[in-house]
């Protein structure tokens, strides 16, 4: 990271900075191409690891290229902000930002499908939904995808 003064590295910071953001964007590999989705998500931070599960159809090209290879990118991002100035140089811009790489994986155990919706409804909403633990159908009713974030930096410019 070339910026290391805006690194964030403290657990406190890590999950500021996943928790002002409600898109993930994730890059798989499409033959020669790469292949970008942006995507709601919800997630796990504990003993500095990441994971973050998203959902989405049960079938699709998300699901066929994770299967032909499991490597991802994922990057996240919000905090946006314009700072003016005087002249174009003063300007800049308040952000942050998460930028990693992991391994996909799609979930097929209805409990972890269940949790998964779980945090992602807790995730984007803020609120608890009783009726994810009592209807196991709604889990059989979306596909949902796990990545386990290898290795991931966050860096921020401004307050987040």
């Amino acid at each position: 990271m070339r910026r290391t003064d805006r690194e964030v590295k403290d657990a406190e910071g890590i999950l500021q900075i996943i928790e002002s953001c409600k898109v993930c964007r994730i890059g798989m590999m499409d033959g020669e191409k790469i292949y970008i989705v942006p995507v709601n998500f919800g997630y796990i931070y504990e003993d500095e690891k990441l994971v973050l599960y998203f959902h989405g159809a049960r079938e699709g090209k998300k699901l066929e290229l994770i299967q032909k290879n499991p490597a991802v990118g994922i990057e996240l991002d919000g905090v946006h902000e314009l700072v003016t100035g005087k002249t174009a140089c003063e300007y800049s811009y308040h952000y942050a930002s998460l930028v990693g790489n992991g391994r996909a994986q799609i979930v097929t155990e209805p409990e972890e499908k269940l949790m998964a919706l779980a945090l992602i409804m807790k995730h984007q909403t803020g609120k608890e939904f009783e009726e994810l633990e009592k209807n196991p159908k709604l889990g059989q009713a979306v596909g949902i995808i796990r990545v386990e974030a290898g290795e991931f930096t966050c860096k921020r410019h401004g307050a987040v």
